[in-house]
């Protein structure tokens, strides 16, 4: 079967092409933007990449075309795809149907984490020779590929809340039905299709309701949006996680036959911790103990590793196995990835797309530079990409969210709700807006110095601006 698939280099539709061609079809694909690092991966893939959205590109004629959710009626491929009659379906449903029908799925759900918690449990399961298959939102760099088939009856997804179509609004996530769910966390976020938190929360109860009584749901301790989402009916046995809470809460909550998943966290970093199980036993509850060392930097990533641990419990993973294993992690491409050291000055890739994300990168970076009495500042270089960050929804806490930076670079979109004036007036820390990358380069090349870490955070693709700051930070240190 000739498979195209509109809308290929984005995360999801791009590692649906990997799995389609894994299953022997024959794969095409176009998009309106082609960017490493998915890009790169298709390619290498033998995946024939198509520029934008002109009819031509479904030429010759597919036998199936998926269509993703960032395409519209109006767009040229999609109209002479339903005037042709060509068989259409959505990247969720296609999924569903020809992937994950026969398979016991554990999906990964939240506003944040989503990637690197789905990393996390791919690799754990691998590691202890389940061989899952995968569908991961990002390239991992424990995996080849950011999706694989796999060769067992597991298969992990990373289960976004986006809309599936514009032939069908409904979430992802609701095609999966998956029988170990990871519930995250919960906040407004995708501001272009839902109107507010309550219609996330809706999405979030149709998932729950697809969970089956055998399954298993695992949400973090002291999340109110969730804790929403479940009051509103929950058929599925529960687990829940946190990170350093005291001993006798743990017991606590185990005292009615839960079990909780608690980190007993060193130091601020996370890059050494306690996993301690606890489970309600007959004589009260008893005690499991792991100790993790790994590469990952933050208290955000080791909920994440929580989470994942938990989920790879459910599928018969031993404790200790998974605390090898997390060992043995090595992350996620754009998840802080130190893309290059130049004259000691570091720049750090990030996908960050929404403040809560970004406090967490720069809290976990900040926390880790001082573990290590690394000196130099903080430099934080932000699109604000996302359509909900674009809005200005979140004015405030893009503010806020900078503040473990020590100087703030903004990029101005040309369409954009944000009041970059009053960005900057009422900015926690130095911050500066340029309308063009170039103009950042320019800035960044004549006030780094040695020792400053400089973050570029987007979702996109940021106009190469990662290569162009190499290539001038070079130059910078010739002359």
């Amino acid at each position: 079967m000739h498979v195209h698939i509109l809308g290929i280099c984005g995360t999801f539709m791009g590692s649906l092409a990997l799995l389609a061609k894994q299953l022997g079809h024959e794969v095409s694909g176009s998009d309106e933007n082609v960017y490493p690092p998915m890009s790169t991966q298709l390619e290498q893939s033998g995946i024939e990449l198509r520029q934008g959205y002109r009819p031509e590109n479904l030429s010759p004629r597919p036998d199936l075309v998926i269509i993703g959710n960032a395409l519209s009626r109006g767009n040229p491929a999609v109209e002479f795809v339903l005037d042709e009659n060509i068989n259409f379906t959505s990247g969720p449903q296609w999924l569903a149907q020809y992937v994950l029908s026969d398979k016991w799925v554990l999906g990964v759900a939240g506003t944040h984490g989503k990637t690197t918690t789905s990393a996390i449990l791919a690799w754990i399961l691998e590691h202890a020779g389940c061989k899952p298959g995968y569908l991961i939102g990002g390239v991992t760099k424990n995996f080849t590929g950011s999706a694989n088939i796999g060769d067992s009856r597991f298969f992990v997804v990373e289960a976004d809340e986006y809309d599936s179509a514009f032939f069908d609004k409904r979430s992802k996530f609701v095609h999966y039905r998956p029988k170990t769910a990871i519930l995250n966390n919960l906040e407004f976020d995708h501001a272009d299709i839902f109107p507010d938190l309550a219609a996330i929360q809706t999405q979030f109860h149709h998932l729950v309701r697809t969970i089956p009584g055998s399954g298993l749901l695992i949400t973090p301790t002291g999340d109110s949006s969730i804790e929403a989402v479940l009051a509103r009916g929950q058929w599925t046995p529960r687990q829940k996680y946190g990170v350093n809470v005291s001993e006798e809460d743990c017991r606590r909550l185990v005292a009615d036959g839960q079990v909780f998943w608690n980190a007993e966290v060193e130091s601020p970093p996370g890059r050494q911790f306690n996993v301690v199980k606890y489970v309600q036993g007959a004589n009260g509850p008893e005690e499991e103990h792991a100790r993790v060392e790994w590469q990952m930097t933050g208290l955000h990533n080791v909920k994440n590793a929580l989470a994942a641990v938990a989920a790879a419990s459910h599928a018969g993973v031993d404790l200790n196995t998974a605390a090898t294993a997390l060992g043995l992690f090595r992350g996620v491409k754009r998840r802080l990835e130190l893309r290059a050291t130049v004259n000691e000055i570091r720049l750090y890739d990030d996908f960050a797309h929404h403040p809560t994300a970004i406090r967490l990168t720069l809290e976990g970076l900040q926390a880790e530079l001082r573990q290590e009495k690394r000196g130099g500042r903080i430099v934080a270089i932000i699109e604000p990409r996302s359509n909900t960050m674009k809005s200005g929804i979140h004015q405030r806490e893009m503010n806020t969210s900078c503040a473990a930076a020590d100087l703030i670079v903004w990029f101005k979109p040309d369409k954009s709700g944000i009041d970059f004036k009053a960005l900057i007036e009422d900015s926690v820390v130095p911050g500066y807006a340029f309308s063009s990358v170039q103009e950042i380069v320019r800035f960044v090349e004549e006030n780094a110095t040695p020792g400053d870490s400089l973050v570029v955070m987007s979702n996109g693709g940021f106009g190469g601006i990662h290569e162009l700051l190499i290539a001038a930070l070079n130059s910078e240190a010739k002359a």
